[in-house]
């Protein structure tokens, strides 16, 4: 593993369950997205209508984490410091 990874690893390591579950939904879809970027618009707007219901389904259930931007730009800057 190269310094950055482990970086990542190590910092992924300190989340709460709900925020691995997110970023393990976010790496999905980054992955789906690499794999299957066909298809016709239509399908692109239908799957993107789909995760933004469920994300919303999920935020008004109470399951999101939500973080204040500046804490996200903080993080990054720390994260890219290393």
């Amino acid at each position: 593993m190269n310094k950055r990874f482990t970086a990542i690893v190590e910092e992924a390591r300190k989340l709460t369950h709900e925020e691995k579950r997110e970023l393990i939904d976010l790496l999905h879809i980054e992955l789906s997205d690499d794999e299957a970027s066909e298809g016709t618009p239509e399908e692109i707007e239908a799957a993107w209508d789909e995760e933004i219901a469920r994300r919303v389904a999920k935020a008004e259930r109470g399951e999101s984490t939500f973080v204040d931007l500046d804490e996200v730009m903080q993080q990054a800057r720390a994260m890219i410091r290393r």
